[in-house]
């Protein structure tokens, strides 16, 4: 069959890096006409909008990047003005600019039958027409906002860390509820110019040392000049996580000395017992994702650093109350309080064959094939779907996931064929896949601890059960076998 004469047209929502990911393979393998939105004022995604003290990754450098571009990185961890600096550099080498439709929130898309197009509204009262549509507004992008009784109350400052707000912290007491990867990052970075910090955990987790440093001067040169260098060490990188991730099965000799190590770590990190006590978990290693930080423990050795082993009961005008009862003057409120993963495609309504909405879809639960598509809306993607979070590092599985869009594409491409569509079976006979795995693993909902991982009802709808070689082996498979491909 001869292939098409006009290129297809596809838009990308999202300027993080999974819609970078996508474009730029788009651009080099695919003859399709891209269009990026983005609702920010920048590219970056996560790395753009939150901008809080402290605020880096806790993935090695060299895996938290794309495999297609070799990057000079200054630290074994990059910060977030590293990371943002990385993705703008990645838009300009791959001459991405153009494409880029900044400050433009995507509200709706609507399936065309008789077109086989998608019709995109934006918040500008603006429509265009697609023939694929793929979808890359990340996971951790909804803020969670708690319900505490006279939140709304409070006199001081209040805000959520992914909407940081610059304040003086010079002499202030603050209260930064959360123990999570971004509170950990923050309150060390707090702790030197507040006059109190107070640290509500409601449960402790399990911390593990990031071990962070500059490269030497030896080392950058090294990656920058000798061309297996930087491939070799994140082939390390990930060799290591994918032995880590055997720790997740509870009965594991890898689960006992993944706790062990994180024991020690407290045991040489704090220095008053009842802390050691307060911050040690009672349930197994990986039950929610483990926190890397090398400097939380320490600061919660201050004198000004008072970690309060509760979860917060309420809010006065002046204070909190933790649920002990004990109220505590504060300044300034600091919610590290999380995001809703589990609300997939949040603020976009998708509606696919007969009217149908994703949402209503999704309305007992969240599941996509591979985490990339849903029976029922063809020719529309997501990166980082639901059960995709996990592996070494969500750009590696971004990069995967990417690689199956591409691959649809050109098959539309190379065909006469104008939709892709996936069997219900096969996404029923996957999500049953993903049950049966994840009922063995520490994750699971009767783990005894309190995880992002699961939906109201119970499903664990937002992690890979496995490491990152088994969703790349099954990728590659769909990738090149392909979806089915109604005509």
């Amino acid at each position: 069959m001869t292939g098409r004469r006009e290129p297809l047209r596809v838009a990308v929502i999202g300027a993080g890096l999974g819609g970078i990911a996508a474009a730029v393979k788009l651009r080099k393998r695919t003859g399709a006409s891209v269009v990026i939105y983005e609702q920010s004022a920048g590219v970056g995604g996560t790395w753009y909008d939150n901008r809080y003290p402290g605020c880096e990754v806790d993935v090695p450098s060299h895996a938290y990047s794309f495999s297609f571009l070799k990057y000079d990185w200054p630290r074994t961890h990059a910060t977030q003005p590293e990371l943002l600096a990385y993705a703008e550099h990645v838009v300009r080498h791959f001459g991405l600019t153009p494409y880029l439709r900044l400050n433009t929130r995507v509200t709706d898309l609507v399936w065309e039958e008789s077109t086989s197009t998608y019709t995109l509204s934006t918040e500008h009262g603006d429509s265009a027409e697609y023939d694929v549509v793929i979808s890359a507004l990340g996971l951790l992008s909804v803020p969670r906002f708690p319900d505490w009784p006279g939140l709304d109350t409070f006199t001081g400052p209040c805000f959520h860390t992914s909407r940081w707000e610059e304040h003086d912290l010079t002499g202030k007491s603050v209260a930064v509820v959360g123990t999570g990867s971004t509170a950990v990052q923050i309150v060390p970075s707090i702790a030197p110019v507040a006059g109190r910090v107070h640290v509500f955990q409601r449960e402790p987790g399990w911390v593990e040392p990031k071990n962070e440093r500059e490269f030497t001067a030896r080392e950058r040169w090294v990656y920058r000049h000798v061309p297996l260098a930087q491939r070799l060490n994140r082939a390390r990188i990930f060799h290591q996580g994918n032995r880590r991730f055997k720790g997740y099965d509870v009965g594991s000799r890898r689960q006992r000395r993944m706790r062990e190590a994180c024991e020690r770590f407290i045991a040489a990190s704090i220095t008053d017992p009842a802390t050691r006590a307060a911050v040690t978990p009672g349930y197994p290693w990986g039950c929610k994702r483990p926190v890397i930080s090398s400097t939380f423990y320490p600061a919660l050795n201050r004198a000004n650093v008072e970690l309060v082993p509760h979860a917060v009961d309420r809010v006065t005008e002046t204070g909190v109350v933790d649920a002990t009862g004990t109220p505590r003057d504060i300044d300034v409120l600091i919610l590290s309080t999380g995001f809703q993963p589990t609300k997939f495609l949040a603020g976009l309504d998708v509606k696919g064959r007969d009217g149908r909405s994703i949402h209503d879809v999704w309305r007992e639960r969240a599941s996509a094939f591979m985490g990339i598509t849903v029976p029922g809306f063809p020719n529309f993607f997501i990166l980082y779907g639901p059960n995709t979070n996990g592996g070494v590092s969500v750009i590696a599985q971004l990069e995967r996931q990417a690689e199956v869009v591409v691959q649809s594409v050109r098959r539309l491409e190379r065909t006469r064929r104008r939709r892709i569509d996936t069997s219900p079976a096969a996404a029923r006979r996957f999500t049953r896949w993903i049950d049966r795995r994840m009922a063995g693993s520490a994750s699971a909902m009767n783990a005894g601890c309190h995880n992002y991982y699961h939906d109201p009802a119970g499903h664990n709808v937002t992690q890979w059960p496995g490491g990152h070689l088994s969703y790349a082996l099954a990728t590659r498979l769909i990738a090149r076998f392909g979806l089915r491909t109604p005509r």
